[in-house]
C-alpha cells in the first residue's frame, strides 16, 4: 500500500472530550492482550522532535518524498548530507521513561505486541521484544538495485571516508533523521553507491512519504490487531493513513481504542477514551498502577 504524503490535517467540528485521568486506560490494560501503536510523540522526551506537535518539525521542514529521492541525484545528495549529521543524533538518543514503561508492561504480559511508526529503534533499546516497525528503521540501509540491506554504521563510515572535509553542524534533527543545512554545505557532498552491486542507489530502510509500505508488513499489523483485545495509541496524531487504518479497523471490529496523546488526533472519533498527558508521565503512572 502506498503511504499518502499527507503532511497536515485540519480537525473538523468541535474537539471531542479529553481527560487527564488514566482510570479507564488502566482498567483495559490490566485485562491484558493490548496492542500498542506508538508514534513520534513518544520519542520527544528522548530529544527527537515530532512532526506535528506544538513545536513539530513540519512547521519548518518538509520531509523527503520517495519520488524526489528516487528520481533526483541532487535530492539524494541533499538528503544524505543532512541525514549524515542527523543520524549521529538519532544514534545517541536514549530510551525515555515512556519507552521503559512500555517495556515493563510488555514484560509483565499486559501488552500483546508493539507496533511503532517510529524509525529510531528506542523501543528495542528499552528492551521491548518483537517490535513491528511499520515505517522501517534508520539503523539499516537498503540498495534500491539489488535490495541488499546493510548497517547504517557501515554507511556512516563510508560517507565519512568519502567526505573528510565535511564539517557542517546540525541544529534541529527531525524524526526522519534529517536536519536543516544551508545549500552551500550540501554542495559537493559525495554520495556512495552500494558496495555489492557497484552502482545501486542506497536509501535508508525506512518508508518515505509517498512510498509503499511493504504488503507483508501491513498484513502482519492487521493480524496483530485481530489478535489484540484493545488498541492503545501512544503519541501519534494519526494524520497519515498508515497508522489511522489500524485504529479504524480495530474500532470497526468492536475493540476498544485508547489514545494517549498531547493534542487532538485524527483517530479521536474512533476512540473510547482520549487522554491528554505527557507520555513519560502517563506511562510511568500507568505501569506503576499495574504493579
Amino acid at each position: 500500500m502506498r503511504m499518502r504524503p499527507t503532511l497536515t490535517w485540519t480537525p473538523a467540528g468541535e474537539p471531542l472530550p479529553r481527560t487527564t485521568s488514566l482510570d479507564e486506560v488502566t482498567e483495559v490494560v490490566a485485562a491484558g492482550g493490548v496492542l500498542v501503536l506508538s508514534g513520534a510523540g513518544l520519542s520527544t522526551e528522548s530529544g527527537i522532535p515530532d512532526y506535528r506537535g506544538s513545536t513539530g518539525s513540519l512547521r519548518r521542514h518538509t520531509p523527503m518524498t520517495y519520488q524526489e529521492f528516487a528520481t533526483s541525484e541532487d535530492g539524494r545528495r541533499r538528503y544524505w548530507a543532512r541525514s549524515h549529521l542527523g543520524w549521529r543524533t538519532i544514534a545517541r538518543a536514549q530510551p525515555n521513561s515512556g519507552h521503559r514503561a512500555v517495556a515493563q508492561m510488555r514484560a509483565r504480559g499486559y501488552l500483546d505486541g508493539v507496533l511503532t511508526q517510529n524509525v529510531d529503534g528506542l523501543h528495542q533499546a528499552a528492551g521491548t521484544p518483537g517490535v513491528v516497525e511499520l515505517h522501517g528503521s534508520l539503523d539499516r540501509v537498503v540498495c534500491l538495485g539489488c535490495r541488499r540491506t546493510s548497517s547504517r554504521e557501515e554507511l556512516d563510515q563510508r560517507l565519512r571516508a568519502a567526505n573528510p572535509a565535511f564539517s557542517a553542524e546540525a541544529t534541529q534533527v527531525n524524526p526522519d533523521g534529517d536536519v536543516e543545512l544551508p545549500a552551500e554545505a550540501v554542495h559537493g557532498f559525495t554520495l556512495v553507491d552500494c558496495a555489492d552491486c557497484a552502482g545501486g542507489v542506497l536509501k535508508p530502510d525506512v518508508v518515505f512519504f509517498g512510498e509503499n509500505v511493504p504488503a507483508d508488513r501491513v498484513r502482519q499489523c492487521y493480524q496483530l490487531v485481530d489478535r489484540a483485545s484493545a488498541l492503545l495509541v501512544l503519541g501519534s496524531s494519526l494524520t497519515v493513513m498508515s497508522g489511522l487504518r489500524f485504529v479504524r479497523y480495530a474500532a470497526k471490529a468492536g475493540k476498544p481504542v485508547l489514545i494517549v496523546n498531547q493534542g487532538v488526533t485524527r483517530g479521536d472519533p474512533h476512540a473510547a477514551v482520549r487522554v491528554d498527558l505527557p507520555l513519560g508521565q502517563a506511562l510511568t503512572e500507568l505501569a506503576g498502577r499495574l504493579e
